[in-house]
């Protein structure tokens, strides 16, 4: 059964009744939140100007932050693509249905809200079966960014998309969520760009930097750190996946996030520890609730503390780093708690 939520846009389940509702709106033009392993998505189908335009208009995203088209399989990828490299066909063979995005030559025809304007386009084969069931429903790609307000957290429940889209106050929202329970993952896709002689990963995600070199050879890693012009992958602002409560993030030894909130609250000050657990693929499956947990407790500054950087931990500290606006604070192993609170207050401004 679709879990208890809140006020906002309507939630089906992922049986084939909501599935079907929710393709016949995406063909009619409407904005459905659907379910992958990475996070919720807010899709819209590329064969829809209006629906596309919605989808920033929902969001609150600019027109330089480009989509992500997804797609049923291997085959409805390569056809949409302007041009399919080998790279491709070997990145889709290991990993789709799966957290990849590959990102590939715009074919003709392409709105250019979906690229932002760019000569490529990102896609990708979700992995849950009633999602791929609902992409083979619509009949077109769809294109599809988090569900969420932009630079917010993003949602890895139907509530969490309910959450964002709720009010009285909002003037465009999904027409419908499929709830198709919890997102396994927890973070967004591996973006890889195959364009060019040596492929660059755009931005880390649940497939590592490491398998795919074992792949394809030697890539390049980019750093995500995108101006105000038009994005080649999605995600690429320092300030993104951010609660509302401050966040800085410690380069520390585990435990240390535990010892400064505790001597700031024998000092009066309302700290909290985002407390992930040790193992990457535990860390980013709890990394999005926590935040949202603790972002609904309101109170001061949150602190957090990278992962070792292997596999999908370069994607935990990646989003870690940009929920926290770039606020990070080295700390030796024999630093003293209120010498590292001290740092912590000072990028915070408290």
């Amino acid at each position: 059964m679709a879990e208890e939520v809140a006020v906002g846009p309507e939630v089906v389940d992922d049986d084939p009744a909501g599935l079907e509702r929710a393709a016949a709106l995406l063909r009619a033009g409407g904005l459905v939140a659907f379910p992958t392993e990475t996070v919720y998505g807010l899709g819209a189908s590329i064969e829809r100007p209006a629906a596309l335009r919605r989808v920033f208009e929902a969001k609150g995203r600019p027109t330089a932050d480009p989509l992500i088209v997804h797609v049923a399989d291997v085959d409805a990828a390569r056809s949409f693509a302007g041009d399919w490299p080998d790279a491709a066909q070997v990145l889709a063979e290991r990993c789709w249905p799966g957290p990849l995005t590959v990102v590939v030559a715009r074919p003709p025809g392409l709105d250019d809200l979906v690229c932002a304007g760019g000569s490529t386009v990102g896609v990708r084969v979700p992995a849950p079966v009633a999602t791929r069931t609902l992409l083979t429903a619509v009949t077109a790609p769809v294109a599809a960014p988090s569900a969420n307000r932009f630079g917010r957290i993003s949602p890895t429940t139907a509530a969490h998309v309910v959450a964002e889209f709720g009010g009285d106050d909002v003037t465009d929202r999904p027409d419908l969520v499929v709830d198709g329970g919890p997102c396994r993952l927890g973070v967004e896709s591996t973006v890889v760009d195959v364009t060019g002689p040596v492929p660059v990963v755009l931005r880390p995600g649940g497939v590592g930097v490491e398998d795919i070199e074992r792949w394809l050879g030697a890539v390049e890693v980019r750093q995500r750190l995108g101006g105000a012009g038009p994005h080649v992958a999605p995600g690429g602002y320092l300030a993104h996946y951010a609660p509302s409560r401050p966040l800085v993030v410690l380069d520390a030894g585990a435990g240390t996030a535990d010892r400064v909130v505790a001597h700031a609250r024998s000092s009066g000050l309302g700290l909290s520890s985002l407390d992930l657990p040790g193992d990457p693929s535990a860390a980013a499956s709890a990394l999005y609730r926590r935040l949202r947990s603790l972002d609904e407790q309101g109170g001061g500054p949150i602190l957090a503390e990278l992962l070792p950087p292997g596999g999908v931990g370069r994607a935990v500290n990646d989003r870690l780093y940009r929920a926290a606006h770039g606020r990070l604070v080295v700390v030796a192993a024999d630093d003293p708690a209120d010498e590292v609170l001290a740092a912590v207050v000072a990028l915070v401004g408290g």
